[in-house]
């Protein structure tokens, strides 16, 4: 990990490159979808546990549960269509 940090720090010394972003575009949206998509596992693990808990205690609520389980995943699809969109 800090061979990384090395590297940008070369890029970054060079001349020429003082006004250059330090991490390149498509470095940065595949940051941002992987980002995004780490956000949504980590709220779909609570959501899903409490949606499965409610449906244990009544069936009517599977349509409800599935719903906010499915929720984050909008997360990623929109940190796709921004990427695609750029």
């Amino acid at each position: 990990m800090f061979d990384i940090f090395a590297q940008i720090g070369t890029i970054l010394a060079e001349e020429g490159t003082a006004n250059a972003p330090a991490i390149p575009g498509d470095a940065a949206a595949a940051l941002a979808v992987g980002l995004a998509a780490l956000g949504a596992g980590y709220a779909e693990r609570g959501i899903g546990s409490a949606a499965v808990g409610a449906i244990a205690e009544d069936r009517d609520l599977f349509g409800t549960g599935l719903i906010l389980t499915v929720l984050p995943e909008t997360l990623v699809i929109l940190a796709l269509v921004v990427v695609f969109a750029a």
